[in-house]
Protein backbone atom coordinates (compact mmCIF):
# COMPACT_ATOMS: atom_id res chain seq x y z
CA UNK A 1 0.00 0.00 0.00
CA UNK A 2 1.61 3.46 -1.38
CA UNK A 3 2.22 5.31 1.62
CA UNK A 4 0.60 9.32 1.87
CA UNK A 5 3.59 11.67 1.42
CA UNK A 6 1.42 14.04 3.71
CA UNK A 7 1.15 11.37 6.73
CA UNK A 8 2.90 12.91 9.29
CA UNK A 9 5.47 15.74 7.95
CA UNK A 10 8.75 14.50 6.35
CA UNK A 11 10.43 17.65 7.48
CA UNK A 12 10.53 16.46 10.97
CA UNK A 13 10.52 12.42 10.08
CA UNK A 14 14.02 12.38 7.87
CA UNK A 15 17.29 13.73 9.78
CA UNK A 16 19.43 15.95 7.88
CA UNK A 17 22.21 13.45 6.82
CA UNK A 18 19.15 10.90 5.56
CA UNK A 19 18.27 11.26 2.09
CA UNK A 20 14.18 11.27 1.64
CA UNK A 21 13.28 8.76 -0.60
CA UNK A 22 10.68 8.80 -3.37
CA UNK A 23 7.58 7.75 -1.55
CA UNK A 24 8.17 10.91 0.53
CA UNK A 25 8.56 13.67 -2.17
CA UNK A 26 5.41 15.72 -2.52
CA UNK A 27 6.49 18.65 -4.75
CA UNK A 28 5.07 19.56 -8.15
CA UNK A 29 6.08 22.41 -9.78
CA UNK A 30 3.36 24.30 -8.46
CA UNK A 31 4.00 23.45 -4.94
CA UNK A 32 7.85 24.93 -5.46
CA UNK A 33 6.23 28.19 -7.37
CA UNK A 34 3.78 28.42 -4.03
CA UNK A 35 6.47 28.23 -1.62
CA UNK A 36 9.38 30.44 -3.14
CA UNK A 37 6.39 33.18 -4.51
CA UNK A 38 5.44 33.17 -0.94
CA UNK A 39 8.91 33.42 0.48
CA UNK A 40 10.08 36.25 -1.99
CA UNK A 41 6.98 38.29 -1.11
CA UNK A 42 7.17 40.26 2.01
CA UNK A 43 7.95 43.05 4.47
CA UNK A 44 11.89 42.50 4.53
CA UNK A 45 11.75 42.39 0.35
CA UNK A 46 10.29 45.42 0.50
CA UNK A 47 12.65 47.37 2.89
CA UNK A 48 15.63 46.37 0.99
CA UNK A 49 14.13 47.61 -2.12
CA UNK A 50 13.65 50.76 -0.25
CA UNK A 51 17.43 51.06 0.36
CA UNK A 52 18.38 51.73 -3.52
CA UNK A 53 16.36 55.26 -3.53
CA UNK A 54 17.42 58.18 -3.25
CA UNK A 55 20.89 56.99 -3.64
CA UNK A 56 20.04 55.37 -7.06
CA UNK A 57 17.32 57.21 -9.33
CA UNK A 58 14.28 54.92 -10.02
CA UNK A 59 14.76 54.00 -13.24
CA UNK A 60 18.68 52.84 -12.22
CA UNK A 61 16.91 50.70 -9.36
CA UNK A 62 14.65 49.48 -11.03
CA UNK A 63 17.60 47.99 -14.15
CA UNK A 64 19.39 46.73 -10.85
CA UNK A 65 16.60 45.12 -9.73
CA UNK A 66 15.64 43.15 -12.84
CA UNK A 67 19.28 42.81 -12.86
CA UNK A 68 20.36 41.66 -9.76
CA UNK A 69 17.00 39.08 -9.54
CA UNK A 70 17.89 37.35 -12.77
CA UNK A 71 21.31 36.79 -11.57
CA UNK A 72 20.55 35.66 -8.00
CA UNK A 73 17.17 33.71 -8.67
CA UNK A 74 18.81 31.36 -11.32
CA UNK A 75 21.59 30.27 -9.04
CA UNK A 76 19.22 29.41 -6.16
CA UNK A 77 17.25 27.53 -8.56
CA UNK A 78 20.45 25.32 -9.58
CA UNK A 79 21.48 24.78 -5.81
CA UNK A 80 17.53 23.93 -5.60
CA UNK A 81 18.34 20.96 -8.57
CA UNK A 82 20.85 19.81 -5.83
CA UNK A 83 18.04 19.08 -3.13
CA UNK A 84 16.57 17.17 -5.54
CA UNK A 85 19.23 15.60 -7.11
CA UNK A 86 20.57 14.01 -3.30
CA UNK A 87 17.24 14.40 -1.32
CA UNK A 88 19.30 15.59 1.30
CA UNK A 89 19.02 19.04 3.61
CA UNK A 90 21.57 21.40 2.25
CA UNK A 91 24.32 21.35 4.58
CA UNK A 92 24.45 17.69 4.18
CA UNK A 93 24.61 17.90 0.52
CA UNK A 94 28.06 20.18 0.96
CA UNK A 95 29.97 16.94 2.30
CA UNK A 96 30.96 15.70 -1.31
CA UNK A 97 31.93 19.26 -1.57
CA UNK A 98 34.05 20.32 1.51
CA UNK A 99 34.19 16.95 3.50
CA UNK A 100 32.46 15.26 6.12
CA UNK A 101 33.96 17.26 8.56
CA UNK A 102 34.10 20.47 6.59
CA UNK A 103 30.66 21.08 5.91
CA UNK A 104 30.08 21.66 9.23
CA UNK A 105 31.93 25.24 8.76
CA UNK A 106 29.13 26.55 6.24
CA UNK A 107 26.51 24.59 8.43
CA UNK A 108 27.93 27.08 11.55
CA UNK A 109 27.85 30.15 9.27
CA UNK A 110 24.43 29.24 7.88
CA UNK A 111 22.58 29.01 11.91
CA UNK A 112 24.05 32.65 12.48
CA UNK A 113 22.87 34.23 9.50
CA UNK A 114 19.37 32.53 9.52
CA UNK A 115 19.31 33.73 13.64
CA UNK A 116 20.04 37.39 11.86
CA UNK A 117 17.30 36.60 9.60
CA UNK A 118 14.64 35.43 11.68
CA UNK A 119 15.07 37.81 14.10
CA UNK A 120 14.82 40.68 11.19
CA UNK A 121 11.66 38.67 10.13
CA UNK A 122 10.58 39.00 13.60
CA UNK A 123 11.08 42.90 14.32
CA UNK A 124 9.36 43.58 10.71
CA UNK A 125 6.74 42.28 11.63
CA UNK A 126 6.36 43.70 14.81
CA UNK A 127 7.09 47.19 13.22
CA UNK A 128 4.55 46.59 10.29
CA UNK A 129 1.52 45.48 12.93
CA UNK A 130 2.27 48.08 15.25
CA UNK A 131 1.59 50.82 12.74
CA UNK A 132 -1.55 49.14 11.64
CA UNK A 133 -2.48 48.96 15.11
CA UNK A 134 -1.59 52.81 15.74
CA UNK A 135 -3.71 53.41 12.45
CA UNK A 136 -6.30 51.79 13.66
CA UNK A 137 -7.11 52.11 17.19
CA UNK A 138 -4.25 54.64 18.07
CA UNK A 139 -2.66 51.16 20.68
CA UNK A 140 1.30 50.96 20.34
CA UNK A 141 2.30 47.23 21.97
CA UNK A 142 5.66 46.54 20.03
CA UNK A 143 6.44 43.79 22.84
CA UNK A 144 3.49 41.99 22.73
CA UNK A 145 3.82 41.72 18.82
CA UNK A 146 7.29 40.28 19.27
CA UNK A 147 6.17 37.47 21.26
CA UNK A 148 3.14 36.64 19.10
CA UNK A 149 5.10 36.76 15.98
CA UNK A 150 7.77 34.97 17.65
CA UNK A 151 5.78 32.23 19.15
CA UNK A 152 3.85 31.65 15.70
CA UNK A 153 6.96 31.54 13.57
CA UNK A 154 8.47 28.60 16.06
CA UNK A 155 5.29 26.77 16.09
CA UNK A 156 4.79 26.75 12.38
CA UNK A 157 9.07 25.79 12.41
CA UNK A 158 8.13 22.86 14.93
CA UNK A 159 5.74 21.50 12.50
CA UNK A 160 7.81 20.95 9.41
CA UNK A 161 7.42 22.14 5.73
CA UNK A 162 5.69 19.43 3.72
CA UNK A 163 2.22 20.01 4.97
CA UNK A 164 2.60 23.70 5.38
CA UNK A 165 3.17 23.97 1.18
CA UNK A 166 0.50 21.91 0.39
CA UNK A 167 -2.33 22.48 3.03
CA UNK A 168 -1.95 26.43 3.40
CA UNK A 169 0.02 27.84 1.01
CA UNK A 170 -0.99 26.04 -2.24
CA UNK A 171 -4.65 25.51 -1.46
CA UNK A 172 -5.80 29.36 -0.47
CA UNK A 173 -2.46 30.79 0.99
CA UNK A 174 -1.00 32.46 -2.22
CA UNK A 175 -4.21 33.50 -3.22
CA UNK A 176 -4.18 36.09 -0.30
CA UNK A 177 -0.80 37.08 -1.08
CA UNK A 178 -1.44 37.48 -4.45
CA UNK A 179 -4.43 39.85 -3.45
CA UNK A 180 -2.53 41.52 -0.74
CA UNK A 181 0.35 42.35 -3.30
CA UNK A 182 -2.10 43.62 -6.12
CA UNK A 183 -3.84 45.48 -3.55
CA UNK A 184 -0.83 47.19 -2.40
CA UNK A 185 0.09 48.15 -6.52
CA UNK A 186 -2.94 49.33 -7.56
CA UNK A 187 -2.94 51.75 -4.52
CA UNK A 188 1.07 52.77 -5.65
CA UNK A 189 -0.21 53.59 -9.19
CA UNK A 190 -3.40 55.39 -7.80
CA UNK A 191 -1.69 57.39 -4.90
CA UNK A 192 1.33 58.81 -6.90
CA UNK A 193 2.61 60.11 -9.19
CA UNK A 194 5.03 57.39 -11.32
CA UNK A 195 5.80 59.50 -13.84
CA UNK A 196 7.47 62.69 -11.50
CA UNK A 197 9.07 60.08 -8.94
CA UNK A 198 11.18 58.10 -12.37
CA UNK A 199 12.13 61.86 -13.11
CA UNK A 200 13.50 62.25 -9.61
CA UNK A 201 16.72 62.50 -9.91
CA UNK A 202 19.49 59.97 -7.53
CA UNK A 203 21.85 61.43 -5.00
CA UNK A 204 24.80 59.48 -6.26
CA UNK A 205 25.59 57.87 -2.37
CA UNK A 206 24.70 54.11 -3.99
CA UNK A 207 26.60 52.81 -6.88
CA UNK A 208 24.87 50.49 -9.49
CA UNK A 209 27.28 48.05 -8.83
CA UNK A 210 26.45 48.11 -5.32
CA UNK A 211 22.74 48.04 -5.52
CA UNK A 212 22.86 45.10 -8.17
CA UNK A 213 25.12 43.41 -5.37
CA UNK A 214 21.72 44.00 -2.42
CA UNK A 215 19.12 42.62 -4.78
CA UNK A 216 21.35 39.69 -5.45
CA UNK A 217 21.98 38.63 -1.81
CA UNK A 218 18.28 38.45 -0.92
CA UNK A 219 18.00 35.41 -3.28
CA UNK A 220 21.65 34.03 -2.39
CA UNK A 221 20.10 34.37 1.23
CA UNK A 222 18.21 31.17 0.57
CA UNK A 223 21.10 29.19 -1.07
CA UNK A 224 22.39 27.51 2.01
CA UNK A 225 18.54 26.37 2.73
CA UNK A 226 16.80 25.67 -0.33
CA UNK A 227 17.56 22.30 -0.71
CA UNK A 228 15.87 21.74 2.83
CA UNK A 229 12.37 21.88 1.05
CA UNK A 230 13.55 21.12 -2.49
CA UNK A 231 14.83 17.49 -1.05
CA UNK A 232 11.14 16.97 -0.83
CA UNK A 233 10.58 17.34 -5.11
CA UNK A 234 9.76 14.88 -7.49
CA UNK A 235 11.82 15.90 -10.64
CA UNK A 236 14.47 18.33 -10.56
CA UNK A 237 12.75 20.41 -13.66
CA UNK A 238 10.00 20.93 -11.71
CA UNK A 239 11.68 22.24 -8.29
CA UNK A 240 14.09 24.54 -11.08
CA UNK A 241 10.94 26.25 -12.88
CA UNK A 242 9.34 26.51 -9.95
CA UNK A 243 11.91 28.33 -8.13
CA UNK A 244 12.94 30.60 -10.76
CA UNK A 245 9.28 31.88 -11.61
CA UNK A 246 7.91 31.91 -8.14
CA UNK A 247 10.83 33.60 -6.23
CA UNK A 248 11.65 35.59 -9.58
CA UNK A 249 8.30 37.39 -9.79
CA UNK A 250 8.07 38.09 -6.40
CA UNK A 251 11.67 39.63 -6.22
CA UNK A 252 11.02 41.38 -9.14
CA UNK A 253 7.55 42.65 -7.82
CA UNK A 254 8.55 43.62 -3.93
CA UNK A 255 12.08 44.96 -4.34
CA UNK A 256 10.33 47.46 -7.03
CA UNK A 257 7.12 48.13 -4.82
CA UNK A 258 9.86 48.94 -2.02
CA UNK A 259 11.89 51.37 -3.77
CA UNK A 260 9.15 53.16 -4.92
CA UNK A 261 6.90 53.59 -1.76
CA UNK A 262 10.12 54.25 -0.42
CA UNK A 263 10.84 57.27 -2.60
CA UNK A 264 7.21 58.33 -2.50
CA UNK A 265 7.81 57.90 1.59
CA UNK A 266 10.78 60.34 1.72
CA UNK A 267 13.70 58.10 0.44
CA UNK A 268 15.29 55.07 2.45
CA UNK A 269 12.94 52.13 4.37
CA UNK A 270 12.51 54.79 7.67
CA UNK A 271 9.25 56.04 6.66
CA UNK A 272 8.64 52.92 4.55
CA UNK A 273 6.22 50.88 7.08
CA UNK A 274 4.19 53.73 7.42
CA UNK A 275 3.43 54.61 3.72
CA UNK A 276 2.69 51.03 3.62
CA UNK A 277 0.17 50.89 6.15
CA UNK A 278 -1.44 53.58 5.08
CA UNK A 279 -2.20 51.93 1.50
CA UNK A 280 -5.21 50.45 1.40
CA UNK A 281 -5.91 51.52 4.81
CA UNK A 282 -3.85 48.66 5.46
CA UNK A 283 -5.64 45.19 4.38
CA UNK A 284 -2.84 44.45 1.82
CA UNK A 285 -0.19 45.42 4.63
CA UNK A 286 -2.12 42.71 7.09
CA UNK A 287 -1.79 39.98 4.38
CA UNK A 288 1.69 40.37 3.83
CA UNK A 289 2.16 40.51 7.59
CA UNK A 290 0.59 37.26 7.71
CA UNK A 291 2.43 35.94 4.91
CA UNK A 292 6.18 37.26 6.75
CA UNK A 293 5.74 34.56 9.08
CA UNK A 294 6.54 31.83 6.71
CA UNK A 295 9.77 33.50 6.36
CA UNK A 296 10.40 33.30 9.71
CA UNK A 297 9.46 30.02 10.05
CA UNK A 298 11.72 28.90 7.35
CA UNK A 299 14.38 30.94 8.89
CA UNK A 300 14.05 29.01 12.45
CA UNK A 301 13.25 25.52 10.60
CA UNK A 302 16.50 25.39 8.03
CA UNK A 303 19.20 26.96 11.28
CA UNK A 304 17.60 23.71 13.07
CA UNK A 305 18.20 21.70 10.39
CA UNK A 306 21.70 23.05 9.08
CA UNK A 307 22.46 22.59 12.90
CA UNK A 308 21.22 19.32 12.96
CA UNK A 309 23.71 18.17 10.11
CA UNK A 310 26.82 18.29 13.00
CA UNK A 311 24.89 18.09 16.31
CA UNK A 312 23.30 14.47 15.27
CA UNK A 313 21.67 14.19 18.60
CA UNK A 314 19.42 16.76 18.84
CA UNK A 315 15.88 16.49 16.86
CA UNK A 316 15.41 19.53 14.19
CA UNK A 317 12.08 20.13 16.50
CA UNK A 318 13.74 20.77 19.41
CA UNK A 319 16.44 22.88 17.75
CA UNK A 320 13.55 24.82 15.81
CA UNK A 321 12.29 25.58 19.86
CA UNK A 322 15.69 26.99 20.69
CA UNK A 323 16.53 29.03 17.47
CA UNK A 324 12.96 30.50 17.86
CA UNK A 325 13.14 31.18 21.61
CA UNK A 326 17.19 33.03 20.21
CA UNK A 327 15.52 35.21 17.65
CA UNK A 328 12.32 36.56 19.83
CA UNK A 329 14.91 37.28 22.06
CA UNK A 330 17.34 39.23 19.55
CA UNK A 331 14.11 41.04 18.43
CA UNK A 332 13.17 41.88 21.92
CA UNK A 333 16.96 43.83 22.64
CA UNK A 334 18.50 44.36 19.27
CA UNK A 335 17.52 47.41 16.93
CA UNK A 336 17.40 46.85 13.45
CA UNK A 337 20.24 48.71 12.17
CA UNK A 338 23.30 47.80 9.34
CA UNK A 339 20.59 45.79 7.41
CA UNK A 340 22.58 46.90 4.05
CA UNK A 341 25.63 45.46 5.47
CA UNK A 342 24.12 42.46 6.48
CA UNK A 343 22.94 41.27 3.33
CA UNK A 344 26.35 42.88 1.71
CA UNK A 345 28.20 40.39 3.96
CA UNK A 346 26.14 37.61 3.11
CA UNK A 347 26.32 37.50 -0.95
CA UNK A 348 31.01 37.94 0.34
CA UNK A 349 30.45 34.48 2.10
CA UNK A 350 27.79 32.42 0.31
CA UNK A 351 28.27 33.63 -3.25
CA UNK A 352 31.67 31.59 -3.98
CA UNK A 353 30.98 28.78 -1.64
CA UNK A 354 28.22 27.84 -3.99
CA UNK A 355 30.53 28.82 -7.14
CA UNK A 356 32.40 26.20 -5.90
CA UNK A 357 29.33 23.96 -4.81
CA UNK A 358 28.08 24.34 -8.36
CA UNK A 359 30.61 23.37 -10.09
CA UNK A 360 31.55 20.17 -7.88
CA UNK A 361 28.01 19.05 -8.31
CA UNK A 362 27.09 19.82 -11.82
CA UNK A 363 30.23 19.76 -13.56
CA UNK A 364 32.66 17.34 -11.95
CA UNK A 365 30.04 15.00 -10.07
CA UNK A 366 27.67 15.26 -12.41
CA UNK A 367 24.88 15.35 -10.33
CA UNK A 368 25.54 12.03 -8.58
CA UNK A 369 26.51 11.30 -5.13
CA UNK A 370 27.36 8.43 -2.63
CA UNK A 371 24.77 8.70 0.20
CA UNK A 372 26.39 5.95 2.17
CA UNK A 373 29.91 7.55 2.36
CA UNK A 374 28.50 11.43 3.98
CA UNK A 375 29.17 10.45 7.32
CA UNK A 376 32.45 7.90 6.55
CA UNK A 377 35.66 9.50 7.47
CA UNK A 378 37.67 6.85 5.74
CA UNK A 379 35.41 7.15 2.48
CA UNK A 380 35.05 8.97 -0.69
CA UNK A 381 34.42 12.45 1.29
CA UNK A 382 36.36 11.77 4.23
CA UNK A 383 39.34 14.08 1.85
CA UNK A 384 42.36 15.12 4.60
CA UNK A 385 40.97 14.27 8.07
CA UNK A 386 37.17 15.11 7.12
CA UNK A 387 38.22 18.35 5.32
CA UNK A 388 38.98 19.32 1.53
CA UNK A 389 41.09 21.68 1.44
CA UNK A 390 41.32 22.83 -2.25
CA UNK A 391 37.41 23.60 -1.48
CA UNK A 392 38.19 25.11 1.46
CA UNK A 393 41.10 27.36 -0.56
CA UNK A 394 38.59 28.07 -3.23
CA UNK A 395 36.27 29.40 -1.45
CA UNK A 396 38.75 31.69 0.52
CA UNK A 397 40.41 33.40 -2.37
CA UNK A 398 36.30 33.95 -3.95
CA UNK A 399 35.68 35.62 -0.53
CA UNK A 400 39.01 37.38 -1.16
CA UNK A 401 37.82 38.52 -4.63
CA UNK A 402 34.76 39.79 -3.39
CA UNK A 403 36.50 42.02 -0.73
CA UNK A 404 38.72 43.37 -3.50
CA UNK A 405 36.54 44.13 -5.81
CA UNK A 406 33.43 45.87 -3.38
CA UNK A 407 36.24 47.93 -2.11
CA UNK A 408 38.11 48.64 -5.29
CA UNK A 409 35.86 48.61 -8.28
CA UNK A 410 32.10 49.12 -6.26
CA UNK A 411 30.91 50.04 -9.98
CA UNK A 412 31.43 46.25 -11.51
CA UNK A 413 29.83 44.22 -8.86
CA UNK A 414 31.17 42.07 -6.61
CA UNK A 415 28.75 38.79 -6.13
CA UNK A 416 28.86 37.51 -9.91
CA UNK A 417 32.46 37.51 -10.08
CA UNK A 418 33.78 36.54 -6.87
CA UNK A 419 31.37 33.74 -7.74
CA UNK A 420 33.27 32.66 -11.31
CA UNK A 421 36.55 33.21 -9.17
CA UNK A 422 35.45 30.59 -6.49
CA UNK A 423 34.46 28.32 -9.55
CA UNK A 424 37.00 28.71 -11.43
CA UNK A 425 39.43 27.63 -8.74
CA UNK A 426 38.23 24.68 -7.95
CA UNK A 427 37.73 23.50 -11.35
CA UNK A 428 41.53 24.11 -12.15
CA UNK A 429 42.54 22.77 -8.59
CA UNK A 430 40.99 19.46 -8.87
CA UNK A 431 39.59 18.54 -12.38
CA UNK A 432 43.21 16.48 -12.55
CA UNK A 433 41.74 14.08 -10.26
CA UNK A 434 39.45 11.86 -12.05
CA UNK A 435 39.35 8.95 -9.05
CA UNK A 436 37.88 11.20 -7.09
CA UNK A 437 34.74 11.65 -9.65
CA UNK A 438 34.62 8.78 -11.01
Amino acid sequence: MAQDPLAGDAGSTYAPLTPVPDGRRAFRTGDAFALWFSLGIGLLVAQAGALLVPGLSLPHALAAIGIGSVIGVVLLALAGVIGTDTGLAAMSSLRPTLGVRGASVPAVLNAVQLVGWGSFEVIVMRDSADALAKQAFGLSIPLIWTIVFGLLATLLAISGPLSFVRRFLRTWGIWLLLAGAAWLSWNLLARHDLGALMRRPGTGDMSFGGAIDLVVAMPLSWLPLIADYTRFGRRAGESFRGTLLGYGIANIWFYALGAIYGLAAGGGDALLTGALAQAGGGFALLLILIDEVDNAFADIHSAAVSTGTFWTRATVPMLSAAFGALCTAIALLVPMAKYQNFLLLIGSVFAPLFGVVLVDHFILRKRRIEAAALADLQGRYGFSGGWHLSAFISWAIGIAAYQVINQWLPNLGATLPALAVGALCYYLMVSSRKTAYA
